[in-house]
Order: structure tokens, then sequence, then C-alpha cells
């Protein structure tokens, strides 16, 4: 094994630029308008039309990971009554609203209301509750049925849809903002392009060897999340995806000697993110793609907006069956010509984790790539240690080199 140099993306540098200025501007643009904290399963594209302002805790949550101060705050939450078993991004925030001394950027700024969607997790009802609580706001949750088979039902959409309505009087209720037509389709428009440019950079690595690696797509996905509907994101996709189509051209791998492609399941180990990722690329072991990326990939139907978001918000991934992620996650394998798949069995993240041993049953048997299960947590580095899941990791690319083809050419 030996070390290969990672190629970093030139748009790197734009990325942290625009994530800063993101961060900087919150607090005096929620001096201006309304501001909202927003789960990242909301339909956000309501309020950038009607002139909301928002933050994503969760978001926040992952750069106190990748600052590596996530520990920290999680046990400022815990001293506090809450359990080492919720979710660290729930502790690591409320860690940060209960003690902003050490938080990066002195924490979020103070909320006018709070937005949460069950279509990710039910710990989101309880964390906003809380957050309700404590700063006396307007709490609104979307309840999005789960989806069991492979088809989203009319009734479900029509349900969805029908909240969507509440949300908009609620919003105006509570601001006085009312939904202008003219903005919120153009705000729709603007939202479709970037998660179509999203998709089209997620497909260019297809390509051998392949122009972006998991750390890659972990860090530029922040855009089609916290600026979803904005013309900042879609101005850093196209910038992003021309850098990745002149990669493609030019037959430049993320991973230098692209031996194995490598499929990652459940959301990045934050603190660990280059270095975990680092200890496959030694091997020649690139991710060619991942579920959670792909999550912020699906579009909405512009000539029924409001049905749209309902059918687009209820359909994300891990709403959804076993059996419809399995299909996921086969055509994942299929068409990035995928050797082997990784799953976090994140702690943190149980809906997301649980069912991955029956996840890599399904893929294995459908597709005959081996999968290898690492368990960890998404930001508390408590339940990490790096020796074991180095001898994993180990163990596991022996086994992939004794039956995986050789690398072909693009």
């Amino acid at each position: 094994m030996r070390t290969r140099k990672y190629r970093r993306l030139k748009t790197a540098k734009y990325l942290t630029r625009l994530m800063n200025w993101y961060y900087a501007t919150r607090r005096p643009v929620g001096r201006l308008k309304p501001l909202a904290w927003v789960a990242s399963g909301v339909p956000v594209e309501i309020l950038e039309a009607m002139g909301v302002a928002t933050v994503y805790p969760e978001n926040y949550g992952a750069l106190c990971g990748a600052q590596r101060v996530a520990t920290d705050l999680c046990q400022v939450a815990e001293a506090a009554g809450y359990a080492v078993d919720v979710c660290s991004y729930a502790r690591t925030h409320i860690g940060s609203v209960l003690d902003s001394r050490h938080a990066p950027l002195g924490g979020l700024p103070r909320p006018d209301l709070l937005l949460a969607c069950n279509n990710i997790c039910g710990t989101v009802l309880k964390w906003y509750q809380a957050l309700a609580q404590h700063y006396r706001v307007p709490f609104f949750l979307l309840d999005t049925p789960y989806l069991h088979g492979s088809r989203i039902e009319s009734h479900t959409v029509q349900y969805v849809a029908a909240q969507l309505e509440e949300l908009i009087a609620w919003v105006t209720r509570h601001t006085g903002r009312r939904l202008n037509q003219g903005k919120f389709a153009r705000v729709l428009a603007r939202s479709n392009e970037a998660v179509g440019l999203w998709r089209e950079i997620r497909e260019l690595c297809t390509a051998r060897p392949s122009p972006l690696n998991a750390p890659d797509l972990f860090v530029a996905m922040a855009p089609i999340v916290v600026l979803r509907g904005t013309r900042a994101a879609v101005s850093y996709y196209r910038r992003l995806k021309a850098e990745v189509e002149e990669r493609v051209a030019q037959g430049v791998g993320a991973v230098p000697e692209e031996r194995y492609r490598l499929l990652w399941d459940n959301i990045a180990i934050w603190y660990r993110l280059y270095r975990l990722f680092g200890y496959f690329a030694a091997y020649g072991a690139c991710f060619v793609v991942d579920t959670y990326t792909n999550a912020w990939s699906l579009s909405v139907d512009l000539d029924n907006p409001i049905e749209g978001l309902a059918r687009t918000y209820t359909s994300v991934l891990i709403n959804q069956s076993i059996q419809t992620r399995a299909e996921i996650m086969t055509d994942m394998v299929r068409r990035f010509h995928v050797d082997g798949v990784v799953f976090h069995s994140n702690r943190s993240c149980k809906p997301y984790s649980l069912g991955q041993y029956e996840l890599r049953r399904i893929v294995g048997e459908r597709t005959g790539v081996p999968g290898l299960i690492l368990e960890a947590d998404m930001c508390d580095t408590r339940v990490y240690t790096d020796e074991p899941v180095k001898t994993r990791i180990q163990a596991f690319m022996e086994t992939l080199g004794s039956w995986a083809s050789p690398p072909t050419g693009s």
C-alpha cells in the first residue's frame, strides 16, 4: 500500500468563499427579514419565495463535526439531560444553543420560526419542539407518510400538498409575508436547474477514472441544501460541472491510478472525512457514487408546483422501503461499475442505518459485489476508533483485490 496524492478541486476555494458568505450573512439578513431554522427535508423553495431567510441546524452540525468541536457540544447537551443516544446533529446544535461560547460562528442567529419534516427522521420532531420551548417561537411540522411501496400514491400526494398550503398560510400569519407566484416560479426554476446540474455532475462519475471521490461530493452538496432555489447555487454548480467535465475530457481521476470503484451508504464521518477516504485511496479505491448526496437529486414538477413539492419531498431516500433503497443501490452498482459497497452504520442516524445488513445481502445477491459495514458516528468522535477501522478496511480491500476485475480505459 502506498500513499497517493489526492487531487482537490479548483472550485473548492470558490465553495469555501460561498459558504463563508452564507454563514456571515445569516445574522444581518435575519435582522432584515424573518429567519427560520429548517430541517433538511423541508421544502425550502416556499420560504425562499416568501422572503424568509433560512438556516440549517443539520448543516451546522456537519460543520461542527468537520471542525472537531461537535463532541464537546454534545457533552454540553448531555449535561443538560439529553441522552447520548440522541442524534449527534441534534446534540451538537442543542449544545451550541445552551452554550455558544465555543461554538463555531458563536452559534446560529436566533430564529423567528422553526420548520421540520419527518421525511428524514422522527428525531426532528422532538429536537424542534425543544427549540420551540427554548426560544418560544412558532413551530411547523410537515408530516410525510412513509412509502412502503415502490410508488407514491395519489392520496399521499394530496395529503402532503394540503399541508403545504397550510404551511404557506402559517408563514403568512406569523410573518405577514405572502407567496408571490411569479417569484415562486423563478425560485422553483432555479432549484430545478441546480438539481439538474448536480445530477449531471454526479453522472459524470460513471467515467473511468472517476473525476470525483466521495469527499468531493459530500463537501460540494452544501449549496444544494442551504442555498436551494438561489442564483448562488446555480452559479456554483455551473462552475463545478465545467471543472468536472474538464477532468473527464483529460482523463484526470480524483484518485490517481484508480483501481477499485466503491459506493458509500449513509452520511459522511465528518471528523475523518479526508483521512478515512484516504485509507481507501491508498489502495487505489475511489468512491464514485453514494446514496447520501443522491438524496438531493430530485426535481419538482413546475406545472403543478405544490403537488410537485409534495411528491419530491415525500420521496426522499430514507422515507422509502428497504426494497426500494435496494433497487436504487443495485442500479448505482451497475451504472457506475462499482466493485464494492461500504455501509456506514451510523449510530446517530437510525432510519438510515437500520436495514443495512439486509441491504448488503440484497445488493450482494443481485450484483455479486461484497459489502463492508463500518460502525461509527457522523459527528461524535467517541464512537470512532481508528485502528479497528483501518484493519477492517485492509481486510475488505484484500478481499476485493482477490476477485475484482482490472480497470479498463475510459
